[in-house]
């Protein structure tokens, strides 16, 4: 698995505490944000960078909203599946984990030519 660097950041006017997490070519957002009521929600971003095959690019996200009678049972589910993947790990799980992905490799685009 990929090694993770966690910065923390401010977004936007209705969000109080943001994390960002990037992971390779992907960038996930963590944030907590709060309705007109003050109560307190999560926002749960992915943000892809896409290339076009004209070179342009745009970023693809993805985004999910967690509230807060929902935070118990999110995350009783996300530890259950954290831990039926630690119980149940392939000898190729543990190879990537130890030795990093080998499958795939960040190419540069000056180098195709």
């Amino acid at each position: 698995m990929e090694d993770f660097e966690k910065n923390e950041v401010k977004r936007d006017s209705d969000t109080v505490f943001s994390q960002l997490v990037k992971a390779g070519k992907r960038t996930y957002f963590f944030d907590v944000k709060t309705t007109r009521s003050n109560e307190h929600y999560i926002t749960i971003t992915e943000s892809k960078k896409i290339f076009e095959d004209n070179g342009n690019s745009h970023y693809e996200k993805h985004k999910i909203f967690l509230y807060k009678e929902d935070f118990e049972k999110f995350t009783d589910s996300l530890n259950e599946v954290f831990q039926y993947i630690k119980n149940n790990s392939s000898p190729a799980d543990e190879v990537h984990k130890n030795n990093g992905d080998q499958r795939f490799t960040d190419v540069n685009f000056e180098d195709l030519t």
